[in-house]
């Protein structure tokens, strides 16, 4: 479990040394989210920042290299050192149960509303997007947050100010399933030692941290849904995130599920790499 050696919640001081990184927070409050950035869940963005930002700015400097090439008329070919993969004989670890079944899912923005109504529908899964359906406001972030919060906990509840009806839960909802930004956006409101951090990793450590013990509670847990992946290096460092991230907070190993979005030409070539090089989290390809 991580130490809250500098959780000083005025400053915004968050590490797992002394001399540890600073983060700031540049966004306005937004009502309750100090639920959202709580000592624990910064702590952890600033050691995930600290070990893997480097990397997802040389993979994304590695995206425009590719690109220029294939501007140039180079066209997509198989790796050699991912020809191992290819021929091997494997296959990922068994999914959880309420995972299984993904005939039907629905997506939509986290606002709570949405939140209640997806969750209540009549399919297996809802997809909670922080990406590409939800305008990445500081107060959308932080609101769309508190709402999964609640969710999880199944508190959340909204009454509709023109006609006064309340929305609350059902008994029997669809698996939860949230959906961070890509590694190409950043979260401008949050800096660490002067550094913008990833969105995708506020998105992933704000969830993870404030909810994985709740998920547990009812029998369900991290699932996360990964866009605009465009090769199996980006896959493996989202697979090294999820080991850092469990190992940080006392996790068991492959605790964390996610299915990988392949939705480039690029990434389809390479489903099976990029599928290999999150196996160790047990990866699920979708």
């Amino acid at each position: 479990m991580l130490t809250l050696m500098n959780a000083e919640t005025q400053a915004r001081l968050y590490s797992r040394e002394p001399t540890g990184p600073k983060l700031e927070v540049l966004g306005p409050r937004v009502e309750r989210s100090e639920e959202v950035l709580t000592p624990l869940a910064l702590q952890l963005l600033a050691s995930l920042h600290r070990r893997f930002n480097a990397r997802r700015l040389e993979l994304l400097h590695a995206r425009a290299r590719r690109q220029a090439l294939l501007d140039d008329g180079a066209l997509p070919e198989f790796l050699a050192d991912t020809a191992a993969v290819r021929a091997g004989d494997w296959r990922i670890s068994p999914v959880p149960a309420d995972l299984a079944d993904r005939r039907v899912e629905i997506t939509g923005p986290v606002d709570r509303k949405m939140v209640i109504n997806a969750l209540n529908a009549p399919v297996r899964a809802f997809m909670a997007d922080f990406e590409d359906s939800c305008s990445p406001t500081w107060e959308n972030v932080i609101r769309g947050q508190v709402n999964l919060q609640d969710a999880v906990r199944r508190t959340i509840s909204y009454e509709d100010p023109a006609t006064g009806k309340v929305y609350r839960l059902a008994e029997h909802t669809a698996t939860l399933i949230v959906r961070p930004r890509g590694w190409h956006l950043p979260e401008k409101h949050l800096r660490i030692n002067g550094e913008t951090v990833s969105g995708a990793l506020c998105d992933f450590a704000l969830f993870l941290a404030n909810n994985h013990e709740a998920l547990a509670r009812y029998g369900t847990g991290p699932y996360f849904y990964l866009p605009k992946i465009e090769s199996h290096l980006e896959a493996r460092l989202w697979n090294e995130v999820f080991l850092a991230a469990q190992e940080a907070l006392g996790i068991a190993r492959g605790t964390i599920k996610a299915t990988v979005l392949i939705e480039t030409v690029l990434a389809a070539s390479s489903r099976n790499s990029v599928t290999a090089a999150t196996s160790c989290c047990r990866i699920a390809r979708r």
